[in-house]
């Protein structure tokens, strides 16, 4: 019997034709661990379960949680809300892979979940996830681009964006109103240093949230609260402050979280 899919969780259920396509994406190994968020039915958990050594799923909808579990006994069902789980006891027990066809209505929320998660251990290797275009276009924008701010930065600081699908809305049921895309992250150490986290994240969400500005109206809200210039900030760090925040690159941004005292 399906499920109906429930609106409150954001429920796309994959269809079978398209799940095939989606694993040979994901490239699972008989070595891996994978932790799938998300797993619905159960589509994409019967077909990653024989081919890797273990599979964790976090299911919130309590129902689809307790199908899964009676129908899939091999999985390590944990029934629950992904964005209040403590991944530590999990991380800690080795390398692990990410899957997961994620809610459109919180997909954000999850993937600053998994960059934090990796910024903390080398054990997250990467994450294979199914999003609305929209986002999948935000990951991998590029610098200058209207798609590009405040995800793209975090992500491509401590990441390898790799797209990999583009699903059309009949691949799910019910169809969503727009395409869909399967992207890969592959994490890697990430490139502000851990004491500059706090002072990096303020000046990025700074800054995006002002992106008509000229950098040194923009960041004036960070450099004033400092008692530091901004024009002077940005001169120092080598970056012209006329510039618009969507011209800054990854590189620039650190090199201004630099120049500030640390969070």
């Amino acid at each position: 019997m399906k499920h109906k899919a429930r609106r409150r969780f954001g429920q796309h259920f994959l269809e079978s034709a398209w799940a095939d396509k989606v694993v040979a994406a994901i490239k699972p190994r008989p070595t891996d661990r994978f932790l799938e968020i998300g797993p619905g039915p159960g589509i994409l958990t019967s077909r990653l379960l024989p081919r890797v050594a273990s599979l964790t799923a976090i299911e919130i909808d309590r129902d689809l949680a307790a199908a899964i579990e009676a129908g899939h006994p091999g999985v390590n069902l944990i029934a629950g809300d992904f964005l209040e789980m403590d991944l530590t006891a999990l991380l800690a027990e080795g390398p692990i892979r990410v899957a997961g066809n994620l809610p459109y209505n919180i997909s954000s929320p999850i993937l600053f979940k998994l960059l934090a998660a990796a910024r903390q251990t080398a054990n997250l290797l990467d994450a294979t996830v199914m999003l609305q275009r929209e986002v999948a276009d935000r990951l991998a924008a590029r610098v200058g681009t209207k798609e590009y701010g405040v995800l793209t930065i975090f992500a491509q600081a401590q990441a390898e964006v790799t797209r990999l699908l583009i699903l059309p809305p009949g691949a799910f049921r019910p169809a969503p109103k727009v395409e869909s895309a399967v992207v890969r992250l592959t994490f890697k150490p990430s490139v502000v240093m851990a004491e500059l986290a706090g002072t990096f994240e303020r000046l990025v969400r700074t800054a995006f949230m002002q992106r008509r500005k000229t950098l040194s109206n923009a960041l004036r809200p960070v450099t004033d609260a400092v008692g530091l210039d901004a024009r002077e900030v940005l001169t120092a760090a080598g970056i012209d402050p006329v510039r618009r925040p969507e011209t800054l690159t990854v590189a620039d941004l650190v090199a201004l979280a630099e120049r500030l005292p640390k969070a």
